[in-house]
């Protein structure tokens, strides 16, 4: 029987983060999951696996509590389990940015959902930013989309302040895997004075679910942070395998394309 993977998080003000993590633990390991969720005083970040069962008790639980009630899962399935470990974890942010005025509870950019994301990136005045990283964006973007070329998350502050002014670059489009970087990143370019901010609603995981292969903007793989190492459309594993130096190797290469080394 095939588990169930489910991405999700939420902005929201948590302001008993200890409690809410043994309450999700203790559900969790009584439905048998793995993955990991992380609370913070601005809200969850959870990737899960499991029973089909046991994934539906934790969201309707978090959907139960009202500062979860719009939870928006992600969801895909895997043949095996793709998370080793269950763990709940307490963070200062749900997302590591060093940027209190990032804060998506206080403003952010405007939702767009994947069926309308199309239309929207294919005007001429729309800059379209990856927010994610160099060895992600490596194997798959949407078409005519900036590459920051960070390494991590933070180093996107740095790409802002090099080549974006709020004058100029307007409006901005932004996406990520799942929504919650480029929904950060949308409270970012708020706060620094871009008044025409759109991030893709679900992220390109719920693009590659929901907007048929026929119709799409995408190229390549979508990489995520488990076993499958790359999904296409439809949120299926693309075959790539992951080397050691964290790049994602393409199913017919010989070599990784980041160090060199030899894959199997």
């Amino acid at each position: 029987m095939p588990f169930t993977v489910s991405a999700c998080y939420k902005f929201a003000r948590v302001e008993d983060c200890e409690a809410l993590r043994a309450e999700l633990f203790s559900l969790g390991a009584q439905h048998g999951l793995c993955g990991t969720i992380l609370v913070a005083p601005e809200g969850i970040n959870a990737t899960i696996a499991g029973p089909d069962a046991g994934v539906r008790a934790l969201l309707g639980h978090l959907r139960a509590d009202e500062r979860f009630a719009g939870l928006v899962s992600k969801e895909s399935f895997a043949e095996t389990q793709p998370f080793q470990r269950w763990k709940v974890k307490v963070k200062p942010e749900i997302l590591t940015f060093g940027a209190p005025e990032a804060d998506p509870n206080v403003r952010a950019g405007t939702y767009v959902k994947p069926q309308d994301w199309n239309d929207l990136i294919a005007r001429k005045d729309v800059l379209l930013i990856d927010t994610r990283n160099d060895y992600e964006v490596a194997i798959g973007t949407f078409r005519g989309a900036i590459d920051p070329k960070t390494r991590s998350f933070t180093e996107f502050k740095n790409f802002v302040a090099a080549n974006l002014e709020p004058g100029q670059h307007r409006p901005v489009a932004m996406f990520c895997t799942g929504g919650i970087r480029c929904e950060k990143a949308s409270a970012y370019l708020r706060a620094h004075g871009f008044d025409e901010v759109y991030h893709l609603e679900g992220g390109i995981l719920k693009y590659l679910e929901d907007v048929p292969a026929e119709r799409s903007l995408w190229d390549g793989a979508c990489f995520v942070f488990d076993e499958r190492v790359a999904v296409g459309h439809g949120v299926t594993p693309s075959g790539h395998a992951k080397c050691r130096c964290g790049w994602a190797v393409a199913p017919d290469a010989q070599t990784c394309a980041s160090c060199g080394a030899a894959v199997s």
